[in-house]
């Protein structure tokens, strides 16, 4: 026998559920059964896919019995089990991603917060400890001659041996706390009470949960086992649509929308997919998780199936049933059958057409669905071009026509001013630095409307993709802002001629930095910007690309200038009347330095920016 300590993370864990203030602790017999339906559901896919493997599966189940004298409840099913080196890093450690931020939202949070977290981290076995002194496991792999059996009180260590005659799959044994209902500790020996909770959390799950009788009677099943997308939908409650939700995304929350979907026909599937209400916490990590549960004929086949749903819809839960699959469908066949890209591409449809409704039959769940899911909606730019258009239909952002609503893109259409052709809009850091920024300045003046885009994805797709309803997306950043009337124009060009000796000599002096100096239309009150040529890539993304390692050319820049501005027309009336330029050089660096800083951008030398301002202040006074 070996006495191991457990994972620093984890004895935090045990501590938190030995000493639990959470309401509800009915969910560790959920995580029990859902973990031993897990267990079934691999043995008999394993048993398909490998004829070799010596394991029963006529009667694959879970059995829960109680010990009223003992106050003993045992958990078992007659699945795949687990060897020595399985129990150490499925129980020992937590390898899970995301476990230490658990940690420290529970330290931080009430009851009913405490308990939502619990399901979102999906922690299932350590929940045991909520209301047991002691736990015991003794588990069996079919591959393994002998089995193992572990046993901790969730201190700081377990022990763990091998054992003889273990049977197939995995047993856990619980030496129930008393009973205490001020701290809302039922009598888990009773077999009402775990009836209730199976029919509550576990009705759906495919396999028998079959439940010993008290005076040794014979076990009774106390779930109906009916899949839940094979019942009509008037059948189901909104309830074990919740439970189900619960039990494929080990999300605590109710799905903020629930999708069925049912093909005839040449290729026949089901499905029920839900649309979380809170972004799941490894949405945007790298080791995320993605896909949905596949199914063949209600014969589990894998969890996450990818080919399913794509990267951007990736908070997608539920599961896929299909008809006609083969139960050895590995992710390689799967990747090359053309059913499965048939069925991936009308449940994307399908969950757009789901999100488009919700934007006027259910506003305050889509607003909530983009507020928490949109950043990843909008990759969909990117990698979907066939539903681009669908996806663009459902996109909201910000602008600067409502500080406290976002828009939709047809409502920007229907606000555009007669003979606006362009969508306008600038990214950035924030809507702050948007608003300040001196880009804006002259659509402001004109009451035109401007998108503010403060996503990292915004940077990428708004060069990707080309306009919406006829409107060609422009940014107000970017190359030229025609904004002038005929007479304007006019006046101009007349200005360009005056001031084109002034921006030649700029042009040269600014060289290294700058491709060219022109006269600006996009300013008003500031004196001067910088903007990017029309197919250059925003200081953003440049800088975006360089942190991720990537070489890139320098990208030199366009000052703009405001022609009214007191500090260019006195730049201008000196450039003409002084034969040494010297000074009026220092002067235009500073220029271009104060353009960079108004746009929350880097200096070059900031150094040298600071003697220079330094020195024209001193001679100011």
């Amino acid at each position: 026998m070996e006495t191991l300590a457990f994972q620093s993370e984890a004895r935090q864990l045990l501590q938190l559920m030995i000493h639990s203030i959470y309401s509800n602790k009915d969910t560790f017999l959920r995580e029990l059964v859902s973990n031993a339906s897990d267990a079934l559901d691999k043995l008999r896919l394993e048993s398909f896919r490998d004829k070799d493997l010596v394991a029963d599966t006529s009667d694959l189940h879970v059995a829960i019995e109680v010990d009223r004298e003992q106050r003993l409840l045992t958990v078992r099913d007659n699945g795949i089990g687990m060897t020595h080196d399985d129990v150490v890093a499925l129980i020992g450690t937590i390898a899970k991603s995301g476990t230490a931020e658990f940690v420290r939202q529970v330290k931080e949070s009430q009851d009913a917060a405490a308990q939502d977290l619990i399901g979102q981290f999906g922690i299932g076995f350590y929940s045991t400890f909520m209301v047991a002194d002691k736990v015991t496991l003794v588990t069996r792999h079919p591959r393994s001659e002998r089995g193992v059996r572990w046993e901790s009180t969730g201190e700081s260590t377990y022990t763990i041996e091998d054992v003889d005659d273990a049977p197939q799959g995995t047993a856990v044994t619980l030496h129930l706390k008393p009973a205490d209902e001020e701290d809302h500790l039922a009598d888990y020996t009773s077999t009402a009470k775990i009836t209730e909770i199976v029919k509550r959390y576990a009705d759906f799950i495919t396999w028998p949960v079959r439940l010993a009788g008290e005076d040794g009677a014979e076990p009774t099943t106390v779930n109906s086992r009916k899949a839940l997308w094979a019942r009509p939908s008037s059948e189901v409650t909104e309830e074990e649509y919740a439970e189900f939700y619960r039990h494929v995304s080990h999300d605590w929350n109710k799905p903020l929308e629930t999708i069925r979907v049912q093909a005839e026909g040449t290729f026949e599937y089901q499905a029920l997919l839900f649309l979380p209400s809170q972004a799941p916490l490894d949405l945007f990590m790298r080791e995320r998780k993605r896909g949905v549960q596949l199914y063949v004929k209600r014969v589990f086949i894998m969890d996450d199936c990818e080919e399913l749903m794509p990267e951007y819809l990736r908070f997608v839960k539920g599961v896929v049933d299909a008809q006609d699959l083969s139960l050895n469908a590995s992710r390689e066949i799967l990747q090359q059958d053309r059913r499965i890209q048939l069925v991936r591409r009308r449940l994307v449809r399908k969950v757009l057409q789901t999100v488009k409704s919700m934007m006027t039959e259910k506003p305050e769940a889509y607003a909530t669905f983009w507020r928490e899911l949109g950043g990843a909606v909008k990759e969909g730019l990117l990698s979907d071009t066939d539903n681009r258009d669908s996806i663009l239909a459902i996109a909201s952002f910000d602008s600067t026509h409502d500080a406290d609503a976002q828009t939709t893109l047809a409502q920007y259409v229907e606000r555009m001013k007669e003979g606006q052709q362009h969508i306008y809009y600038m990214t950035g850091d924030s809507r702050a630095a948007i608003e300040q920024s001196p880009h804006l300045e002259a659509l402001r003046a004109k009451d035109f409307e401007v998108l503010v885009l403060t996503d990292p994805v915004d940077e990428m797709w708004v060069d990707a993709v080309p306009g919406f309803e006829g409107k060609t997306f422009r940014s107000v950043a970017k190359g030229q802002v025609d904004l002038e009337t005929d007479e304007e124009k006019v006046q101009a060009e007349e200005r360009k001629k005056d001031f084109a000796d002034l921006l030649a000599w700029m042009g040269a002096t600014l060289a290294e930095k700058v491709k060219e100096v022109r006269l600006s239309t996009r300013l008003t009150t500031s004196p001067a910007c910088v903007v990017g040529d029309t197919h250059d890539i925003t200081p953003t993304l440049e800088k975006m690309y360089r942190a991720m390692g990537q070489e890139l050319p320098q990208i030199k820049r366009i000052l703009e200038l405001n022609p009214d501005h007191p500090l260019v027309v006195a730049l201008h009336r000196a450039y003409g009347e002084r034969e040494d330029r010297t000074g009026l050089a220092d002067t235009v660096e500073l220029l271009h330095g104060m353009a960079l800083l108004a746009e929350g951008g880097d200096l070059g030398d900031p150094f040298r920016f600071s003697r220079l301002l330094g020195e024209h202040l001193e001679r100011s006074l």
